[in-house]
């Protein structure tokens, strides 16, 4: 059994009661307002559930994670980063990205960004603790991804990419920026193949604690949006 959540206070349960099995489960209920979600975010906690169960809290172990200095670029990525077709920009189309990220995948129909979801993260963005990265094509967005920065962390959610490796462009582009702008983390979450291919790694749980307790209390002095648009390199 796991616990319900306060509806009004923004309490959580100890990381380490999560269950084994579904690894990270924690705790369920509550609700999606930026309190209670940058609250989660700051033990280490992140919302995720189907649009028909209630809302479900994880903190799973070993924690995916990648460190800027650590970005691997693969012969054929930079050969994608190479051509100059791609225009690059960060926080201009926020809803446009989440609503792609939601939208169905070929291997699945449904999708856990629920509209309630996208509301919280929109309301976040709009707070400036959402972020985004955008690829165009001409006028055509063909990848992307979102998530939190909080302190010198920067949460990932998702991505999406409609053209061959556009995701990973817009990590890439991420990543390079987190490194100049001072970022120290960024939290993957879940161990993915896509990931690991970029230099994602697995740590134990209680380290990734451990680290967001001093990186939470850094603030890297920078303008997202001062970071417009900017074309791949030709």
């Amino acid at each position: 059994m796991i616990p319900w959540l306060h509806p009004l206070r923004l309490e959580f349960p100890p990381v380490d009661t999560a269950l084994d099995e579904p690894n990270g489960l924690l705790a369920a209920g509550g609700d999606l307002r930026p309190a209670r979600i940058l609250a989660a975010y700051r033990r280490g906690i992140f919302p995720w559930f189907n649009d028909d169960e209630p809302i479900l809290w994880w903190s799973p172990a070993p924690r995916c994670v990648l460190t800027p200095s650590e970005l691997h670029i693969s012969r054929s990525l930079l050969k994608a980063l190479r051509k100059p077709n791609y225009r690059i920009s960060f926080d201009t189309a926020f809803r446009q990205v989440i609503e792609a990220c939601a939208a169905p995948r070929s291997y699945s129909h449904g999708t856990w960004i629920s509209p309630a979801m996208q509301r919280a993260y929109i309301e976040l963005h709009e707070l400036g603790y959402g972020h985004s990265v955008e690829v165009w094509m001409d006028d055509e967005l063909v990848g992307g991804l979102y998530g939190l920065a909080i302190g010198s962390v920067f949460f990932g959610e998702s991505m999406f990419s409609r053209r061959t490796d556009a995701s990973k462009i817009a990590f890439t582009y991420l990543v390079e920026h987190l490194k100049i702008w001072g970022y120290d983390l960024i939290d993957c979450q879940v161990y993915n193949d896509h990931l690991a291919s970029l230099g994602a790694r697995e740590i134990p749980r209680a380290d990734f604690i451990d680290q967001l307790t001093i990186l939470l209390e850094r603030h890297p002095e920078h303008e997202w949006r001062a970071t417009r648009s900017f074309q791949t390199k030709g």
